[in-house]
């Protein structure tokens, strides 16, 4: 009995030990969004939740959204935007609140969740056919643009037709411009060639 009571007493111990979390070195803490806040330290950035415990750790894929006058990875609808670069290309994709992978980077161009939304350009990959010569096929990219849900889903077309790119690190300095923003929970604006805006029903 006396052995059970000294190890209830250790664990007891372990646990308030480990939830008294002190983080210190931080140079930057930003506003609560969806329940958690980032916090920075040297290059990375983590996420703190209401108690300052750390839910997801210090990572440097994260990707940083201007809010004002200052920079940080932010929350939004249990998401979190991340960024993979693959052959000199950007690449974008989502994580939960515990860091966990939800969407594969897979994207050229994304935005954080807005009421459950976000807006993506998902490449597209076509085979044309086979160079004989040179023993290699032939591939045509091109990507639309679409809202998805938190899982993934895409839930609304905003493309009218796809765009043509050329999947190169020399042609993609920096990501294909997202044409499209919510200007509410059922509106969005659509920019055309001609610096005029056009707005769409979802």
């Amino acid at each position: 009995m006396k052995n059970l009571l000294v190890l209830l007493v250790t664990i007891l111990l372990g646990s308030i030990e480990i939830n008294a979390q002190k983080i210190d070195d931080i140079s930057f803490i930003s506003p609560y969004n969806d329940g958690v806040a980032a916090i920075k330290k040297d290059n990375q950035w983590a996420f703190i939740n209401t108690e300052g415990k750390i839910v997801v750790d210090y990572r440097d894929d994260l990707v940083i959204t201007n809010f004002e006058d200052y920079d940080y990875p932010v929350f939004n609808s249990g998401r979190c935007l991340i960024e993979e670069v693959k052959d000199g290309i950007s690449y974008y994709g989502y994580i939960d609140k515990e860091g966990n992978t939800i969407i594969q980077p897979q994207y050229l161009n994304a935005t954080n969740f807005e009421n459950g939304l976000a807006i993506i350009l998902e490449l597209h990959k076509n085979i044309l056919g086979k160079n004989d010569v040179l023993d290699k096929k032939m591939i045509d990219y091109s990507y639309t643009e679409s809202a998805i849900n938190p899982n993934g889903k895409i839930v609304h077309f905003l493309s009218e037709k796809p765009t043509h790119i050329t999947l190169s690190k020399d042609f993609i300095k920096s990501p294909p411009e997202i044409k499209s923003k919510f200007i509410s929970e059922t509106l969005v604006a659509q920019k055309n060639g001609n610096r005029t805006w056009s707005i769409k029903t979802l």
